[in-house]
């Protein structure tokens, strides 16, 4: 089998989007405090489909929801020459032949999630070609099914975001995630308005039902450490990027504090990436994203690597990439699943795209075991909604 083609097209949305909350969400922007929506720059209402033809007839399908134009050139320009006449089985030589190719602009950022697109689609034809889902090449079944965790709770009025947190309780979730909308530059009295989110959530929920919070980068090592003693009363299952990804010492002091487990990875590249924030012993949990990281191939080598530090894995975005890794691994407790709903963020984006995302019940997803691949198709005509770049 023979790679013959690569197309690759992002879609841009041009249909209706839900303005954010003010204090919506923390991000590294705050630290700035500029007087325009600071979280314009981490909202994405584009996305790159990328599809691998092969004279098989087969067809992979990648994606990539960063920079999508960006990433297009990257792979039109300096990726897809290198594949075309490849049999797609070699996928390690290829993903090394990308990898190596690209090292003197790459390693991560945009040439990584390039890499990552074209990755996850060579599995899917993997998948296609053996007639197999593409977790039972990863290593099979490891759970009856996945537990997934509802994540969105943006901030918003307290009354709200109570209403949010008790239909996801009702719908069976036993964990979720929500955000926080105050920084440092707020000072100490925006600590008390993340305090105000936190309880709010908790007197819904209970305790029997895992809460996880997100800083989305936005804080500082210092602030985190003044917010932490504030949290410890809510037992958080682990607070999530609460400094920028660079900054592996802060996440390492913050996990030695031992008082809320830390998570992070979401945006951290390759098996190189994650050994270094492994031996800093800097997280509590993974969440690197497969569209990122290196996809597929990288994946279940981080995977393995967190495995034998035992850290578990889990996954950023849910997403059909990320959910074959979660099931092949038995080191991957649950996954991150975003409800259904009107574009807000970007990552919604991908339930308007794609058939066959599995749907949440009860708190739990599944994967079909006679599915080949990756299980998906595009929604070609739900493309009608999106300016299309070819």
């Amino acid at each position: 089998m023979k790679i013959t083609e690569i197309r690759t097209r992002v879609v841009e949305w041009r249909g209706k989007t839900v303005a954010p909350q003010p204090h919506f969400c923390t991000n590294p922007m705050d630290l700035l405090d500029l007087s325009q929506d600071s979280m314009a720059s981490f909202r994405f209402y584009g996305w790159l489909l990328v599809e691998v033809f092969t004279d098989s007839g087969h067809v992979g399908i990648g994606n990539a929801a960063l920079s999508p134009r960006l990433t297009k050139m990257t792979i039109d320009l300096y990726l897809k020459p290198l594949l075309i006449g490849r049999d797609p089985f070699d996928y390690e030589f290829l993903w090394q032949h990308m990898y190596r190719q690209t090292m003197a602009f790459g390693r991560k950022g945009v040439a990584m999630v390039a890499i990552s697109a074209i990755d996850i689609a060579i599995w899917d034809v993997l998948g296609k070609a053996t007639g197999q889902p593409v977790f039972k090449l990863l290593g099979g079944r490891t759970k009856p099914k996945i537990p997934v965790y509802a994540s969105k709770l943006y901030s918003q009025p307290l009354d709200k975001l109570a209403e949010e947190a008790r239909q996801y309780k009702d719908q069976g979730y036993r964990a979720m995630k929500m955000r926080f909308g105050w920084g440092p530059v707020d000072g100490a009295a925006g600590m008390q308005r993340n305090v105000e989110l936190v309880h709010t959530v908790r007197d819904v929920i209970g305790y029997e039902i895992d809460l996880m919070c997100d800083a989305y980068m936005g804080w500082t090592l210092d602030y985190a450490r003044r917010m932490l003693p504030l949290l410890e009363p809510f037992k958080l299952r682990w607070l999530e990027e609460a400094v920028i990804p660079d900054d592996i010492g802060g996440y390492a002091a913050l996990k030695a504090l031992g008082t809320v487990p830390i998570a992070g990875g979401e945006h951290e590249f390759t098996i190189y990436g994650f050994r270094q924030m492994l031996e800093a012993k800097a997280l509590d949990y993974i969440q690197f994203d497969t569209n990122r990281v290196g996809g597929i191939t990288q994946a279940r080598k981080v995977a393995a690597l967190a495995e034998a530090y035992s850290v578990p894995v889990i996954p950023h975005a849910g997403q059909m990439h990320n959910f074959h890794i979660v099931m092949a691994s038995l080191n991957s407790p649950m996954a991150e699943f975003f409800p259904v709903f009107d574009v807000e963020i970007g990552n919604e984006l991908f339930q308007y795209i794609f058939d066959g995302e599995p749907q949440a019940r009860n708190g739990y997803i599944d994967l079909c075991d006679d599915r080949p691949g990756l299980g998906i198709t595009i929604k070609e005509d739900a493309l009608k909604n999106f300016d299309i770049l070819e």
